[in-house]
């Protein structure tokens, strides 16, 4: 059977900088569409549009673009396809001692430490904060070196005081294992981004990351604190939700295309979700469909 190897990113530093900066013009990032991890924590801003977040067990949809900061060694998927609609996506990776364990220690610095543990879950942005933040990242490109650290400085320190965010794993959730259960997870992870649409075999998964159902069950939930079976089916629900958003397509055509095969089924986890119908969920989301 053909496995999946994640991907284990190795980021080098923009030249004359302690960490890597770069802008893409709308859903040029193409890199990034498996899932990996990397001991660089990563901070996203994608300016507009609408799309899928994957951040280690967590799978959502956000609309009116994303700011996200990701954990060390937190696997994660793309931002952006061809449906997404942004201007643009920036992305800035940084060791977690990028400055030195010194100056994190520092009594100016030490929330920024605390941020960055906290990042470990996930944490997504909202509000003025994403604009202003999401403005001062852009503006970042055309920087010096020396005035650019200034800058990531200054959105650290404003993510840190910021009210607008939310924690998108389940509190204890963390990827801070051995390389070998990254892989594991990671194989798991793009197993299922590639074949949510069919039914997966519980069976043929715990085969996969070389354990019993029983023992893969109890590990799954162990490191991600949801069944197997929750996180397939979120992730079913957040494709839905996607296609409701882009594609005038039925319904009905929507729940099969999204790897559910029975309607009723599909209409209950979906309000159990998102808190809404489909139909719903459509009608409020009538702006993004063009």
């Amino acid at each position: 059977m053909k496995t999946l190897k994640p991907s284990f990113e190795i980021i080098e530093p923009s030249f004359g900088s302690s960490f890597y900066y770069s802008k893409y013009d709308e859903n040029a990032n193409n890199k990034a569409h498996v899932w990996h991890y990397h001991p660089e924590i990563e901070l996203v801003f994608v300016n507009g549009g609408s799309g899928k977040r994957q951040i280690g067990s967590h799978v959502s949809y956000y609309t009116d673009g994303d700011l996200i900061l990701i954990g060390s060694n937190l696997p994660h998927c793309g931002f952006t396809d061809d449906h997404t609609g942004n201007k643009n996506e920036t992305v800035i990776q940084v060791k977690p001692d990028f400055l030195g364990s010194d100056f994190l220690a520092l009594p100016e610095i030490k929330g920024i430490h605390n941020l960055f543990s906290q990042a470990k879950g996930g944490i997504a942005f909202s509000g003025e904060t994403k604009k202003a933040v999401g403005k001062t990242i852009e503006l970042m490109e055309n920087q010096l070196p020396f005035e650019r650290l200034l800058s990531l400085i200054a959105v650290l320190k404003e993510l840190e005081n910021s009210k607008e965010y939310k924690i998108l794993n389940a509190s204890g959730f963390s990827m801070e294992t051995q390389v070998q259960d990254n892989d594991r997870i990671n194989m798991v992870f793009n197993y299922v981004k590639d074949h949510f649409q069919e039914e997966i075999s519980l069976e043929k998964v715990a085969e996969m990351a070389s354990m019993t159902v029983p023992s893969f069950c109890r590990y799954f939930k162990k490191i991600t604190k949801k069944t197997f079976t929750k996180f397939v089916n979120e992730y079913r629900v957040v494709h839905a939700s996607k296609l409701l958003a882009e594609k005038p397509i039925g319904i009905t055509e929507i729940c099969y295309e999204s790897g559910f095969n029975n309607f009723s089924h599909f209409n209950k986890l979906f309000k159990e979700f998102t808190g809404k119908s489909a139909s719903q969920y459509r009608k409020e989301l009538k702006s993004v469909i063009k």
